[in-house]
């Protein structure tokens, strides 16, 4: 008989959630998970939306090509990290790097077209009554001319048949799966190096979560762009990471490789359903 798996209430999940927050993850700890790779660095970031603050000193760092997976308690503060490093938040204390240089009050069309961050929302962000092609030339707009851009969709057509077969049809007749690929495929047209990818399996069916995984996965092992991800499914996640952060109350509360927090019997009780 298989073993039942552990249901916790949110606010069981909240209270355990804080012991974790025991030990302070050293940023020696965090450079050893990236490889002594700083690409990309958050250091001490305090941050939040208005006169709030959600993070408090938060620290970060993947090299180039790796792939990092947020997780935590709802509230954790996971999506303004993103928020934080793109620009969409209001930043007290602290500084991102990318690449060597500081980043931290770019606005964020200056992080795409200069620090090379393009940021994956979570929502459906698609324009349905604009063609496939119309929506991907739409992630070109910081291009010099349309003959750039035109170049640029071309390429990331030639990347993605599936694409190149629907780009004359209206987006909204695009599958779950479809979408979240154009997407996707539509942040890639200013060739970033960070993707920043908002919880990418939300809203799809499980037929399309591993696509959707595998082409992240393809971007980060042949391309070599680095990956920070919020993901829902925690499990998922982890499984696609190189590393794993545990978020608990704006703070960093743990730091392990993917595979390693896979294994965290803590880790699996209050975020993996087990």
């Amino acid at each position: 008989m298989a073993a039942e798996q552990t249901v916790l209430s949110v606010d069981q999940v909240a209270r355990e959630s804080a012991e974790l927050m025991r030990h302070q993850v050293p940023r020696s700890a965090l450079a050893q998970l990236a490889g002594d790779d700083n690409y990309v660095r958050v250091e001490n970031l305090t941050a939040g939306y208005g006169r709030t603050d959600i993070l408090h000193g938060v620290d970060l760092q993947v090299g180039r090509g790796q792939s990092l997976c947020l997780i935590g308690p709802n509230g954790a503060g996971k999506s303004t990290v993103l928020h934080s490093i793109y620009g969409f938040t209001v930043i007290r204390g602290g500084a991102v790097f990318v690449d060597g240089e500081e980043v931290t009050r770019m606005p964020p069309a200056a992080k795409l077209s200069q620090a090379g961050i393009a940021y994956i929302l979570q929502d459906n962000s698609v324009f349905p009554d604009m063609t496939v092609e119309e929506n991907l030339l739409m992630g070109g707009y910081l291009m010099q001319d349309r003959a750039q851009a035109q170049a640029a969709v071309e390429a990331v057509c030639e990347k993605y048949p599936q694409l190149a077969k629907r780009r004359a049809q209206p987006a909204r007749v695009l599958s779950g799966g479809e979408r979240r690929l154009l997407e996707i495929s539509r942040a890639l047209v200013m060739d970033p190096q960070v993707l920043l990818v908002d919880e990418p399996s939300i809203g799809l069916e499980p037929r399309f979560i591993g696509m959707v995984f595998e082409i992240l996965t393809d971007l980060c092992r042949r391309e070599r762009k680095t990956v920070i991800m919020v993901e829902q499914n925690a499990r998922k996640g982890l499984e696609f990471a190189d590393i794993g952060y545990v978020l608990v109350s704006g703070q960093l509360a743990l730091a392990g490789g993917g595979r390693e927090l896979l294994e965290n019997a803590q880790v699996g009780r209050l975020f993996l359903g087990g």
